[in-house]
C-alpha cells in the first residue's frame, strides 16, 4: 500500500502522515513515512528547486515508493505533488496506491508560514 499526500507547503502534510503511520503501525509494523523534504536530504541536496529539478525529486520518490512497495512495505508519503505525471506514474505502476489531496485555505496557510 502507499499513500501518496499531497497538498502545498504548510497543508499539514507531514502532520496526517505521521499520525497515519502510527495508526497503521499497530496493525503492519512494516510500515515507513516518506517525507519528500527527507529524501532531498537524504541524497545531500543535490537538486534546487527549478521546476526540472522538482520533477526529478518527484520521479525520485515515485521510485523509492515503488521499490519499498514491491518488498512488501507500506508507504505513507508526504509531498508537494506539483506533477500531475508523477501521480499517474503512480497509479499505473503501484498496487493499493491511494492519494489524498490536503486542501488548505490560503489564509491559513499564511498563517503558518509567519
Amino acid at each position: 500500500m502507499v499513500v501518496w499526500i499531497i497538498g502545498l507547503s504548510g497543508t499539514g502534510k507531514t502532520t496526517l502522515a505521521t499520525e497515519i503511520v502510527i495508526k497503521t503501525k499497530i496493525e503492519a509494523n512494516n510500515t515507513v513515512l516518506v517525507d519528500g523534504d527527507v529524501i532531498r536530504d537524504i541524497f545531500g541536496n543535490d537538486l534546487g528547486y527549478t521546476m526540472e529539478d522538482r520533477l526529478k525529486n518527484a520521479e525520485r520518490i515515485c521510485q523509492l515508493c515503488k521499490f519499498l512497495d514491491d518488498q512488501g512495505i507500506n508507504v505513507v508519503c508526504a509531498i508537494l505533488s506539483i506533477f500531475p505525471e508523477t501521480r499517474a506514474w503512480n497509479r499505473e505502476n503501484i498496487n493499493n496506491y491511494y492519494e489524498v489531496f490536503i486542501d488548505t485555505p490560503m489564509i491559513t496557510l499564511v498563517s503558518r508560514d509567519s
